[in-house]
């Protein structure tokens, strides 16, 4: 039996229904939102694998192509992998319902949203996020929701709901929440120099209008009466947990004290090696037991080191960051770059500059379109000491380089004072905490370095957070332990005006407004401290690019002369492009974008082109080639194309019998313009010109 409910969320109705489609899987809705519409589905496996030590949950987000009314662009004419656009939604889905099922459930469990129909003004992301909740919500699976997914944009002022693509290009804003009915799970997104309180007032803007569309999910579920499986509680054995405590207790207080990562982690791992050799006979098969109480005993003596005694795991307070150094010009053959380190953590990050030949690409549900910044962020495994087979960019590092992309993008230069193609590289050499802001810091400093004229430079902190009852602790510049031991993950990037990115994940039911007011203003003075460090290497943009930089000269033409620049199959722009070894752009302004490392040869270029599409001006000397000869007079060729008259009268101060006795073709002649006709045709005089000097 098909059930519906509606919501109104913003001025738009949300519709969710189920019982109609998919109705095999354990738990599936449609969602629909003017002519947006995303199939949404969840099936948890009813047991687990055997020996099954973590949740394997799986998120899928898939756009059709048929759903905007095209026909894939590759090869195949199939959908294939996800792009990095579906990868990112992917993310925003996993990461509020992950913290939500039970820490015993370990079952196999896969939400997928297939994106059906799309219009330019609802955002099928945003009910794809919505749908999981749903989805899982009339399932059987143990999910402890709902939560629902809004976008939050600003235009003059007013908060925005869920903006349309137009809205978008005037908000200074672009966040992305998911909220429960108490508390805020995750925020995502960008700003434009957005100041810390109007952002957290933009936060629980979308917190009060995700309401009614929590109040129509728990409306379908109670429709579609599915009873919730029953899990079996977690039973400890106590004895066990007493006597791991006992032996490891005071050895782990010390090693989890111990500053420098690699080292800790070993001391650690030696305790729970030794804890299990001296616990093994007594309680045989008990190895896995022992481990889990090993870590639950590691994350308990931290936190508690955090709260009552203010210190943490490498001995710093609650807001001192590691220490600094940075470097730029580490490559001499990039056009930009710096070497950033924070501590243990490590980054090679390299700005190269490019022209429109260098675009990227996009096929998307709304048409093609064209990015000309790119960030790519790579995590090699040695950054952590370990190994790996699978080296290609996996979903943590598109989400992380997008992140350092939205923070960076807010600060460049507009395309028309700046036409060039940017691509930010960032090589983690060293992790042990944030090196997406890490990341950040190396982008500004590179970009900085190029000569990339960006308005300010950007800097990013992530932020953690220990929560013990009413007691919590805030903590700026996080290692990576302190995030795996922590309760949120907040990431802030931005100048020092305001913020350019954030990124909020929470690993508990949700923050309060107090909690997440704090860590903005800590995160503000943690940042302005990390500028300050970079500004000790470099503080503004150089002013002059690299050597090994294309230089782009931007002239104009007019419209009417475009095609007298392109020529005749391409032949005009092919034979500018073939005499000088320039890139060559044009677009239907009449702007045209001349690239090459080369001046002399960007010089010529310029020349040709103003040959190609110059025109003849009354009283102007021009130097011309004779094209042809008649009876009476001749064809003077001034500009490529463009040729005039000079007639026989014209050719000297005395009567001239024969054209020939004067001019031959190919013969170099300066001649003066003296009328162009209604019909444009160009009347030349040799003999005018006689005795006069020309110059280029």
């Amino acid at each position: 039996m098909e059930h519906i409910v509606q919501a109104e969320c913003c001025g738009k109705t949300i519709t969710i229904s189920t019982g109609k489609i998919a109705k095999q899987a354990s738990g599936a809705v449609m969602m629909k939102s003017g002519d947006t519409m995303v199939l949404v589905t969840a099936v948890a496996m009813k047991t687990a694998k055997e020996g099954q030590g973590f949740f394997p949950l799986t998120v899928n987000y898939q756009e059709k192509a048929y759903a905007g009314g095209k026909i894939p662009g590759s090869f195949f004419k199939r959908e294939g992998r996800p792009s990095d656009p579906e990868t990112l939604t992917c993310r925003l889905i996993d990461r509020p319902i992950r913290p939500l099922f039970p820490e015993n459930f370990m079952n196999d469990t896969q939400v997928m949203a297939t994106v059906m129909s799309a219009d330019k003004d609802n955002d099928p992301a945003i009910l794809a996020m919505i749908g999981a909740s749903a989805a899982l919500m009339v399932s059987d699976a143990p999910f402890a929701g709902p939560i629902a997914g809004i976008k939050v944009g600003r235009v003059d002022g007013v908060f925005i709901g869920n903006p349309t693509a137009e809205e978008l290009e005037k908000s200074d804003l672009e966040i992305v929440i998911a909220a429960s009915q108490d508390a805020i799970l995750m925020v995502e997104g960008s700003a434009s120099e957005v100041s810390e309180d109007d952002l957290l007032e933009a936060i629980f803007f979308g917190h009060a209008a995700v309401q009614p569309i929590l109040a129509a999910q728990l409306e379908l579920t109670a429709k579609a009466g599915v009873a919730k499986r029953e899990i079996a509680p977690v039973v400890v054995n106590e004895q066990l947990k007493e006597r791991v405590a006992s032996i490891a207790r005071e050895g782990m207080k010390a090693a989890v004290r111990i500053k420098t990562k690699g080292e800790r982690h070993t001391a650690i791992d030696t305790i729970a090696k030794e804890t299990a050799t001296a616990l093994v006979p007594e309680f045989e098969g008990a190895e896995k037991e022992i481990k889990g109480f090993i870590n639950d005993l590691e994350y308990d003596l931290v936190r508690e080191h955090i709260i009552k005694d203010g210190e943490r795991i490498d001995g710093r307070d609650t807001k001192t960051i590691r220490a600094i150094s940075t470097e730029v010009s580490l490559l001499p053959r990039a056009h930009g770059s710096a070497l950033f380190t924070r501590g243990e953590t490590q980054s090679i990050v390299a700005a190269t500059l490019g022209t429109s030949v260098d675009e990227q690409r996009i096929d998307s549900l709304y048409g093609d379109s064209r990015k000309r910044f790119l960030l790519h962020y790579n995590f090699p495994p040695y950054s952590v000491g370990e190994t790996s087979f699978r080296l290609a960019p996996g979903r943590r590092e598109i989400g992380h380089g997008m992140l350092a992309e939205r923070a960076l993008q807010k600060v460049l230069p507009k395309h028309d004072d700046f036409p060039y193609t940017i691509r930010i590289v960032s090589d983690i050499t060293e992790s042990n905490g944030s090196s997406s802001m890490a990341t950040v810091c190396g982008g500004s400093l590179s970009m900085m370095d190029a000569g990339i004229p960006i308005k300010a430079p950007v800097a990013g902190i992530a932020m953690g957070l220990i929560k013990e009852g009413d007691d919590f602790a805030i903590l700026s510049d996080i290692l990576g332990d302190e995030d795996h031991l922590g309760d949120m993950d907040f990431k802030v990037a931005g100048t020092a005006q305001g913020v350019t990115a954030l990124q909020m994940d929470i690993k508990i039911g949700g923050v309060t407004r107090e909690i997440m007011k704090a860590a903005l203003a800590q995160a503000k003075d943690g940042r302005i401290h990390i500028l300050g460090e970079m500004a000790k290497t470099i503080a503004q943009s150089r002013s002059e690019l690299s050597g090994f930089a294309p230089r782009i000269t931007t002239i104009w033409v007019k419209t009417d002369k475009i095609r007298d620049v392109i020529g005749s199959g391409g032949k005009n722009i092919r034979s500018v492009t073939e005499a000088t070894g320039v890139s060559i752009d044009i677009d239907d302004t009449g702007k045209i974008n001349i690239a090459s490392t080369n001046k002399e040869a960007c010089d010529l270029a310029i020349k040709m082109i103003r040959n190609l599409t110059a025109e003849a001006e009354e009283g102007k000397l021009y130097m011309g080639t004779v094209k042809k000869v008649m009876e009476f007079g001749a064809f003077v060729e001034i500009f490529p194309g463009t040729d005039g008259l000079v007639h026989v009268s014209e050719l000297d101060t005395e009567r001239v019998k024969n054209v020939t006795d004067v001019l031959k073709e190919g013969d170099r002649v300066l001649v003066k313009c003296i009328g162009i006709d209604k019909q444009g045709k160009i009347k030349l005089s040799r003999k005018e010109a006689l005795g006069a000097t020309f110059t280029e």
